[in-house]
């Protein structure tokens, strides 16, 4: 069991060569393997692919150097519904499976950051379940007890991890498939916001909405691999993309507001209820404020992902296959499936009207918090529970993550403990579109108060591991108010240096400010007044403190950065200007701010 962090820092120690680690990795999953066939995989690399993966690893060191290389040797596992070159494509159903002529964008990145692919990995068929079930290669056990479901659809995903036979795997998650299965087994399952990661190359279960998910041991790991395989501008050229590239947050505001549903719905014996409020009790061990909630909007929505018309979506993508092709589908699948072909195309629109409508009631509780604190499931069913009810039994796992794609944000699954029958209990933060950093660190902070092992193992990561670098300790926030704002021309010197919007706000009714003359590119400047002040348009970043130095030297004069005061009484580091530089100059105080100057100039012209 170990994490990306320590196999990087054995790697680099010179403690084990990627080429050694490697081999005895494959020699554990073949040992296994020839005891009993093990249903989280599908596909396992042979000799020769991995001989091939080390050799381009070796000359992947060479031309970019391994400092370059935030995965390099690193073992990981995808989900048998993205592509790889080389690898069949089966979705767990292999009449429909095919050979891909390309790699994933997601699968191409990690590749290109020197990760090394182990296997493909078993799943609901289609990615059409929250159990873990529903394939002809067997269902997946779960790794603490085989009597109880691992979840799904990223079952073998999440098993590979928990059992640490891969540092990390990649899986998707339409309605909960990737974080269902964390909670289930004990790792973290984070699913970015819609648009953020590239879903091209993966076969669709609902294309509107489906994300590619990241199974790791720990929050931290999982910060790794999402800088590595978030979408940029570049990979927009070359797919269609149904969502906007989210803009990042790197931190919440101090101390982040944390919503605890008012009334939640528990499913089982009393289990979870109980670990659940363990979960609150603990949760105040963080540097956080709790506040109630009323989550019941969320819960509406979700509902419209199986019962409206989004499962047509399923039904779109495999049509032609399901009519040639109907006995090769599980029975469970097909059901669900066969059901979106019912739907109208007024039905659909009516319940794109009704999930707007409930997005707009949901703006109620986003202003009272930052993150919503949920159980990731109401339950845990068995494999009996799913011989007796099989829709019924997974339709509740939903209760809670059905709606968090339907409604554009992202989540963290987390492990929160154990219930009293030693199965793995977990929670999910969810937050606003963008949040994906910030929440992380959120994960990243409740994974180091809780202290517990990782996966199905004893071993406990070290703080080191645990922890994100850039966390907002080590960060300084500085306030922009004119050309490095967002879509201004000097945004890019922040950028370059590693630095994330936190929020955009005002300034404390206390400022004037001023278009300088003669500077390139146009600039203003902020100076505080003794009477008759208003609120200034404000970008707050927070920028690694390592790199503060390089942009002071960036600044000409009469710039430099000082101190300044927020709209909520809070004083951040910030752009302001030196008084004799504002005789003469233009006072556009009365715009609220430099972009709404800027705007007026256009007009002009």
């Amino acid at each position: 069991m170990i994490t990306i962090k320590e196999l990087l820092h054995r790697y680099q120690s010179s403690q084990i060569s990627p080429q050694k680690h490697i081999h005895e990795l494959l020699e554990t999953i073949r040992h296994n393997s020839q005891e009993a066939r093990d249903p989280a995989w599908i596909c396992v690399a042979t000799e020769i692919n991995i001989s091939k993966q080390l050799k381009n690893l070796e000359l992947l060191a060479k031309e970019k150097m391994i400092a370059n290389l935030p995965l390099y040797g690193i073992p990981f596992a995808i989900k048998d519904n993205i592509d790889a070159l080389g690898w069949e494509t089966t979705a767990a159903c292999p009449d429909f499976a095919f050979d891909p002529n390309k790699n994933a964008t997601v699968v191409q990145k990690l590749i290109d950051a020197g990760a090394i692919l182990i296997g493909k990995t078993n799943l609901d068929q289609f990615a059409t379940g929250l159990v873990g079930t529903r394939s002809p290669y067997g269902a997946v056990p779960n790794t603490f007890d085989p009597t109880y479901v691992s979840g799904g659809s990223s079952s073998g995903s999440a098993s590979v991890v928990a059992r640490g036979l891969v540092c990390f795997s990649l899986g998707t998650d339409t309605a909960g498939s990737g974080r269902i299965p964390a909670a289930f087994n004990n790792i973290v399952g984070t699913k970015p916001t819609p648009g953020l990661v590239s879903t091209e190359g993966v076969f669709p279960a609902c294309k509107s909405i489906d994300c590619v998910s990241i199974m790791t041991l720990t929050a931290a790991d999982a910060d790794i691999v999402l800088d590595v395989i978030k979408s940029t501008e570049l990979d927009r050229d070359k797919e269609a993309q149904f969502h906007p590239i989210p803009k990042l947050i790197s931190n919440f505001r101090r101390p982040p507001r944390i919503g605890i549903p008012l009334g939640c719905q528990f499913l089982d014996d009393g289990q979870y209820q109980k670990a659940f409020a363990k979960a609150i009790k603990n949760a105040k061990g963080l540097d956080v404020e709790l506040v109630q909630v009323d989550i019941e909007p969320f819960v509406r929505a979700g509902k419209l992902l199986y019962d409206g018309p989004w499962v047509s979506e399923r039904f779109a993508v495999t049509e032609d296959f399901l009519i040639s092709n109907p006995d090769s589908f599980d029975s469970s699948v097909k059901q669900i499936i066969q059901s979106g072909s019912s739907y109208t195309a007024a039905q659909g629109f009516r319940a794109i009207y009704q999930l707007k409508e409930l997005e707009i009631e949901t703006k109620k509780t986003w202003a009272k918090c930052d993150v919503i604190l949920v159980p990731s499931a109401p339950n845990h069913p068995t494999l009996e529970d799913l011989k007796s009810h099989p829709i019924l039994k997974n339709s509740e796992l939903g209760m809670y993550t059905n709606y968090v794609n339907l409604m554009r944000l992202c989540a963290v699954a987390v492990p929160a403990g154990f219930t009293d029958k030693g199965m793995p209990f977990g929670v999910t933060l969810i937050a606003q579109e963008g949040s994906d950093i910030a929440l992380l660190k959120l994960a990243a902070q409740w994974q180091i108060l809780y202290g517990l092992s990782l996966g199905k193992s004893d071993v406990k990561a070290t703080h080191t591991e645990l922890s994100i670098r850039g966390n907002y300790k080590d960060s300084i926030e500085i306030a922009v108010v004119g050309a490095h704002l967002q879509g201004m021309p000097l945004h890019s010197q922040l950028t370059e240096r590693h630095a994330h919007l936190i929020k955009s706000c005002k300034s404390a009714r206390s400022y004037r400010l001023f278009a300088l003359p003669n500077t390139t590119p146009p600039k203003p400047g902020l100076v505080k007044s003794k009477s008759n002040g208003v609120a200034i348009d404000i970008e707050v970043y927070a920028m690694p403190a390592s790199e503060v130095g390089s942009f002071l030297r960036l600044i000409p004069a009469p710039l430099g950065l000082g101190s300044i005061e927020l709209d909520d009484g809070t004083w951040v580091k910030g752009f302001i200007c030196e008084p004799y530089a504002i005789e003469g100059a233009n006072d556009i105080s009365d715009l609220g701010g430099w972009r709404a100057y800027m705007h007026q100039l256009g007009d002009q012209k």
